[in-house]
């Protein structure tokens, strides 16, 4: 066999067989490291508390037009080993809002999953699990905003009996509850002409952040030891200014 040319068929499968053994020893390699638990004594591990007011500082300079001067290339090696997010928000897909802009964080600081209605599905909860299990994050934000797509689309639909294209209804589904609530609220306060819309956008962040609160099996007990903190917030087209709820 030896003697036999390159071009051998028999070879070129040891060659290919070989070849993959060693891609497959090499990435199982980097999912066994990925799949490392935090560190303790990692650059995020700070109190929820004070990730919280990073967070609520940044806004701040950023609604005031005075963000920090950042060299998005300082750390950019540094960050091909790890990273480590001081927080994960949970935003909308409005191409108006943008976490790390609203936060005023800089790259690798901020741990974004993004769903028209920022709504947590099973899906964004794997993500959300990963970040506080692996990542350490200390801090999630469900973030929603004034003026949204996906929460007026629920309401109109709801309300006119309409329905939407393709999977739009999912959405629909996601946020049905919220606006039911809201409309529990509005009826609490004695309020008829308060607006649906902005109700039920914070009746939605107060839903899944509760959710979050109680999750299981990682993030709530993280929560209960005090390790991570829940917090929901609206941001505001008109002003860039986040308040939270």
């Amino acid at each position: 066999m030896c003697g036999r040319h390159l071009s051998s068929p028999m070879r070129r499968n040891l060659l290919l067989a070989g070849a993959s053994s060693i891609t497959l020893a090499g990435l199982s390699q980097r999912v066994a490291v990925a799949a490392e638990p935090a560190s303790a004594n990692g650059p995020n591990s700070i109190p929820p508390s004070e990730a919280l007011d990073r967070l609520m500082q940044g806004n701040a300079r950023y609604a005031a037009n005075n963000p920090s001067n950042k060299d998005y290339s300082a750390g950019r090696a540094a960050r091909v080993s790890a990273q480590y997010p001081i927080a994960a928000i949970v935003g909308c897909a409005d191409s108006r809002v943008a976490p790390e802009l609203a936060f005023d964080q800089g790259p690798g600081d901020l741990f974004v999953v993004r769903v028209a209605g920022n709504f947590v599905n099973d899906d964004i909860l794997a993500s959300l699990e990963y970040g506080v299990e692996f990542l350490g994050v200390p801090l999630i934000m469900v973030l929603g905003h004034t003026q949204c797509g996906a929460v007026t689309a629920t309401v109109k639909a709801l309300k006119d009996g309409a329905r939407l294209p393709g999977h739009l209804p999912e959405l629909v589904r996601a946020i049905k509850p919220a606006m039911q609530m809201a409309k529990v609220a509005k009826v609490a306060k004695g309020d008829p002409g308060e607006d649906l819309v902005a109700q039920t956008t914070i009746e939605n962040v107060r839903l899944n952040a509760n959710r979050l609160i109680v999750s299981r099996p990682l993030i709530g007990p993280y929560v209960k030891s005090g390790k991570v903190k829940i917090v929901g917030g609206i941001y505001d087209l008109a002003t860039g200014k986040v308040t939270l709820l």
